[in-house]
């Protein structure tokens, strides 16, 4: 055992341990990066969207199907995942941009959020232009519900959304629920279906402005009877 009193072999003991544990670190910030462990998404069919029931945010509020919001003309609708998210509000702003368009199109912008926490979604609307609506079970961010816990931190591209999101100007809190991600969708009217449905993979990961144009140029503004005459 006289390796033992060997001061190099306690000098190489701890340098295998030590570049074992770098070694291990190393991988796990490479397969954080990959989209090996990204939350799964599961589409939504337009019956599952059509059936949540949202709330309006006023003093007295109404509950009612979500249909209504595309039923007539469809809509633009953003899932937020945090109103106090500066990451949220840079996307809040984009989609924000394309109302003049939208409303040429005659397509309504919508909001959904699945908490209402003090002046949370008071502070949001300066950077969303539309009506906002309470998702209380969440529905909008489903039907596979996915988060994204602290491993986004650890994600380049996520570094790079901030980094962006900062360089625009944008900032922000850490009120309320951040980890359930959002998305965006693009409902036709009627029954003509979801034409765009962007899932954020990641925090930050907004949708694109152009995408969300031309999804909304394919909806078909439902007409009623007399205007058929």
């Amino acid at each position: 055992m006289s390796f033992l009193q060997d001061p190099s072999f306690f000098t190489v003991g701890m340098w295998s341990v030590g570049a074992g544990a770098l070694g291990a670190a190393a991988l796990a910030l490479l397969l954080a990066n990959t989209d090996v462990f990204l939350p799964e998404s599961q589409e939504a069919a337009l019956e599952y969207l059509e059936d949540v029931d949202l709330k309006t945010l006023e003093k007295e509020p109404r509950t009612f199907k979500a249909k209504e919001l595309w039923e007539k003309n469809g809509a633009v609708i953003m899932a937020v995942r945090r109103p106090g998210c500066f990451l949220c509000r840079e996307e809040a702003a984009g989609l924000s941009s394309l109302k003049p368009k939208l409303d040429e199109l005659g397509v309504p912008l919508y909001a959904v959020v699945k908490e209402q926490i003090g002046t949370e979604v008071k502070d949001f609307q300066p950077y969303f232009k539309g009506e906002i609506f309470l998702d209380e079970k969440k529905k909008f961010y489903g039907p596979q519900r996915r988060k994204m816990m602290f491993m986004g931190f650890v994600r380049l591209g996520v570094w790079y959304n901030f980094f962006r999101a900062w360089s625009g100007g944008f900032s922000g809190n850490l009120e309320g629920e951040g980890f359930i991600l959002g998305g965006v969708f693009v409902v036709g009217s009627g029954k003509q279906g979801i034409l765009l449905e962007h899932r954020e993979k990641e925090f930050g990961d907004k949708v694109n402005p152009v995408s969300v144009l031309e999804a909304a140029r394919k909806i078909k503004p439902q007409t009623s009877a007399s205007e058929k005459i």
